[in-house]
């Protein structure tokens, strides 16, 4: 079966292929599919939720190619900003450039919103939704994923990307920064909706079309 997982993160696409090996699964990208970056994809992502999100970027990738098509959105909920940066992860700081200066801004403007804030006003979750079409006039199929930890007040690892250095990891009691690729992906917010979603496609859908 090949799968379109549609992202263009380069640090999604590396946990897709690793979180896929072994599944008898092929995932492809959106380029390797022939879907070029467009305006229209700036579109896809105004929604308040991310399981609207994801579903708008997975129908929308599943009719321009006609490959069954996952498509992901998640982030990071900081409960004691209520739940910001959320939806809003990727682009919280408002900067623009490369994808290392985006992160950078937005790791700065984490650390300057929980400046001074004791532990208890520091936890934090990743969360991850996952939409399926496996046709695009398909039903579409949702799974999640979550994870509970901390956001420090200093990074610590090189590892990840996104807020992964300034996430500390309730499971593994170290950052996802820190953390080997392999122990990240058994406890993260994408493994664990990954794990749900590789479950299904080993069944049969028994959703009516839309």
């Amino acid at each position: 079966m090949k799968l379109l997982f549609a992202t263009r993160s380069k640090g999604k696409q590396q946990e897709a292929a690793r979180l896929f090996e072994g599944s008898g699964i092929e995932i492809v990208f959106p380029e390797a599919a022939g879907v070029f970056p467009s305006p229209a994809e700036n579109l896809l992502e105004l929604h308040d939720s991310f399981a609207a999100n994801a579903r708008a970027k997975a129908e929308y990738f599943a009719k321009q190619t006609g490959l069954p098509t996952v498509a992901d959105d998640s982030g990071l909920e900081v409960l004691s900003l209520g739940g910001e940066p959320g939806v809003r992860s990727r682009r919280w700081a408002g900067a623009e450039g490369t994808e290392a200066e985006v992160t950078a801004a937005n790791n700065a403007y984490l650390l300057k919103r929980l400046r001074g804030a004791p532990e208890g006003k520091r936890r934090a979750r990743y969360r991850c939704v996952l939409v399926l079409y496996r046709t695009p006039k398909g039903f579409p199929e949702t799974f999640e994923g979550a994870c509970n930890g901390r956001i420090l007040e200093e990074p610590r690892g090189a590892g990840g990307f996104g807020y992964d250095p300034l996430f500390l990891s309730d499971d593994l009691e170290k950052t996802f920064g820190e953390a080997e690729p392999a122990e990240k992906d058994a406890v993260s917010h994408r493994g664990r909706a990954i794990a749900a979603l590789r479950e299904a496609l080993d069944k049969p859908s028994t959703k009516a079309p839309s």
